[in-house]
């Protein structure tokens, strides 16, 4: 038998001594205990330091800006009032300028005429980038980082379920236009297309790309116009307890408030263009109201004094309204509104041509994302032909659309609290718009398919002539036979069934549109002239109502045709300073975001656990966990080490002030203000207002 080798390395005698179990646990315990107290000498000095550096910051409210959790309007002390100074400017403007209009007409019309060319021929592409670029913006700040912050306190649930957030949101999108223009529009692009657009007047192709082109307007640019503003109102307002005025979104670029010069003239600016605005609304509805009762009763033309009567009566329902403060009222009416609308829409579509617009609706959809770019691309560079289609559709479109934004946004921002950016960009995109374009695609694609039934077509179904002038809209197949705008819709209800009870349904409903728009238009004109006051005075609310209804007679005397002629010349001018303060509104916004709580602790998240993992990897390798300790202001590892958190930008925002906006000290942990002696007192902001008024009826 073979004897070891005792020389050999493996030999039992020749190995090295092991440790025993309990002396390695030992050994390890000494290291660990050793290690721990390095550790505990490190973190007391360092905590030293950080507790060191943490006194000597004077942070408001002794509270880190990456750990405010919001500031909501209602809960700051907020001492309302009437802006004199905007109420008698705006208001003598637009008294002076409804006397103008009143002792001559003729004159504004060819004053404003003039203006209109002058803007659309050197300053239209601002519409046009507005248009363009609101979405893009929008869809960035979507689905970036900053989509995760909410419109609220960190935490807040929504305020409304999404439910009712969609419905209101939906009737949002339903009012006076899609009445007016539901039919008429897409009708008009059928027999005159757009200049340069890839089919002809009563083609096939002609009949998808009207439809498109009515949803390039009224679709998703059109409420990114109206979202940008919300979103703006919302976050300054719920996120960084500012009121909820235009001025208090963009003075931040220039350090002002509210109270300055320049952020009046911004609040001025936006009463004016939400002036303008939704009395073109109005206008077109008594138009439109005025020339349904003649073919309903059968009284004969009455021409637009019959609408100016019109206007006197709604508005002093309106008034009646604005002062009684009755707002379960209105909203029940808009409800009713707008279940009047959708069973318009499906009354129809039942009984219209309902195969066809099954056919046509999604073609058109394609259509409108494939021509989409040259839609869009369409500018004043492009010939006269050109330049009169969009001075009297799309860039009129843009224009009116931003005259319309302080409103519908304040309403959209109201109804949004507690919503993030991603869900309120998403939904005010999508919902709305999504609703008003088939609306037009059911009214339009009526409208269209009527023409074509009364029409001579060739064997490839394009219009050669007409069969039977009797049942076409446009006796002749051009748009110079087309009846009076305000009357295409009551011309297409006439041939369907029960065309009587329909029309007095709308004329109705284009009542209610009329009361409610003015309602709700004239009270946020009235926030915006008593510094944001969420309970404005009731005189000037009615004032404003005098006021849009005045700028409607002014429009209606006009006359016939020139009546929409005025209307966009009136629009393009008033918001055109307007369009300018947006853009002003998206930098002063994206400015903010990136000074938002949220985003200082995402960016304090990522560079710590970077420096954690690369340093873990390094001296533990595979094996090591996450701890939270204080370091040394200057060391490399200090996770704000390049973010200056006592900076103005970061800290001034959030500084709680008294009723005469003096500095007063607040509690973040039970959310009350502090009395001299440190007594604590109750909030005294104003209880939170909710409303499901639609901005449009």
């Amino acid at each position: 038998m073979n004897r070891p080798d005792p020389e050999h390395p493996q030999h039992p005698e020749r190995r090295p001594r092991q440790p025993a179990p309990a002396e390695t646990s030992r050994g390890t315990a000494v290291a660990a205990d050793e290690y721990a107290a390095q550790r505990r000498v490190r973190h007391f000095i360092t905590r030293q330091q950080a507790r060191r550096f943490l006194s000597e910051v004077n942070y408001p409210h002794r509270i880190h800006p990456a750990l405010v959790p919001g500031v909501s309007v209602e809960d700051q002390k907020v001492r309302y009032g009437v802006d004199r100074g905007v109420v008698v400017a705006v208001g003598a403007l637009i008294i002076g300028f409804v006397v103008w209009g009143a002792l001559s007409p003729q004159q504004v019309f060819d004053v404003s005429g003039a203006a209109l060319s002058w803007v659309m021929e050197n300053l239209g592409w601002i519409f046009n980038v507005i248009a363009i670029g609101m979405v893009l913006v929008l869809l960035v700040l979507a689905f970036s980082r900053y989509g995760k912050i909410p419109l609220g306190l960190d935490g807040e649930e929504p305020e409304y379920g999404t439910a009712s957030w969609a419905a209101m949101l939906f009737g949002a999108g339903i009012g006076i236009g899609i009445i007016f223009f539901g039919p008429y529009e897409p009708l008009t692009y059928y027999l005159s297309p757009r200049p340069g657009a890839p089919y002809d007047a009563g083609s096939i192709a002609a009949m998808k790309g009207a439809i498109a082109q009515s949803a390039l307007h009224w679709g998703l640019n059109a409420w990114a116009i109206y979202a940008i503003v919300g979103l703006a109102v919302a976050y300054v307002s719920f996120r960084r307890g500012r009121v909820p005025l235009m001025s208090a979104i963009v003075s931040g670029l220039w350090g002002g408030d509210s109270s300055s010069l320049p952020s009046r003239i911004i609040d001025g600016l936006a009463i004016i263009a939400t002036l303008f605005g939704t009395a073109a609304s109005l206008g077109i509805g008594a138009m439109q109201i005025a020339r349904g009762v003649e073919i309903v009763t059968g009284l004969g033309t009455a021409g637009n004094g019959a609408a100016m009567g019109i206007i006197m009566v709604l508005t002093i329902g309106t008034i009646a309204s604005a002062v009684s403060g009755v707002n379960r009222g209105i909203r029940w009416l808009s409800n009713i509104n707008m279940t009047l609308a959708l069973a318009l829409a499906v009354f129809i579509f039942v009984v219209g041509p309902a195969i066809f617009l099954l056919n046509i609706i999604p073609g058109a959809i394609t259509e409108y994302f494939g021509t989409l770019p040259a839609m869009l691309g369409a500018n004043m560079s492009e010939g006269e032909d050109m330049q009169a289609f969009l001075s009297s559709w799309t860039s009129f479109y843009w224009a009116w659309w931003v005259s319309w934004a302080p409103f519908v946004g304040v309403f959209t921002a109201k109804i949004s609290r507690g919503r993030t950016i991603r869900q309120f960009v998403l939904g005010v995109l999508l919902i709305p718009s999504s609703i008003i374009v088939l609306a037009f695609a059911v009214l339009g694609g009526t409208a269209i398919w009527l023409q074509r039934r009364a029409s001579e077509l060739d064997a490839a179904g394009n219009t050669v002539g007409i069969a039977d002038p009797d049942l076409a809209i446009a006796p002749d197949g051009t748009i110079d036979s087309l009846p009076l705008p305000a009357e295409i819709f009551f011309a297409v209800i006439d041939q369907l069934p029960g065309s009587v009870v329909i029309s007095a349904i709308v004329i109705i409903m284009l009542g209610i549109f009329f009361i409610t728009s003015a309602d709700s238009a004239s009270l946020v004109n009235s926030q915006l002239s008593q510094q944001g006051n969420p309970s404005p005075r009731r005189l000037i609310t009615a004032f404003w109502v005098l006021c849009m209804a005045g700028i409607a007679v002014v429009i209606l005397q006009f006359g016939g045709e020139n009546a929409l002629k005025g209307l966009q010349n009136l629009i393009v001018v008033t918001a055109l300073p307007f369009a300018v303060i947006l853009i002003l509104m998206v930098v002063a916004l994206v400015k903010e975001l990136r000074n938002d709580p949220m985003i200082i602790r995402g960016h304090y998240q990522d560079v710590a656990i970077e420096n954690a993992v690369k340093v873990g990897v390094a001296e533990y390798g595979d094996h090591f966990a996450l701890s939270v300790e204080p370091t040394s202001t200057d060391s490399e590892f200090a996770t704000g080490a390049e973010f200056d958190s006592t900076a103005a930008e970061v800290t001034d925002w959030y500084v709680r002030t008294d009723e005469e906006g003096n500095p007063v000290e607040y509690d973040y942990e039970t959310g009350q203000y502090l009395s001299e002696g440190g007594a604590e007192q109750p909030g005294t902001g104003p209880e939170r207002e909710s409303s499901g008024d639609s901005p449009q009826g």
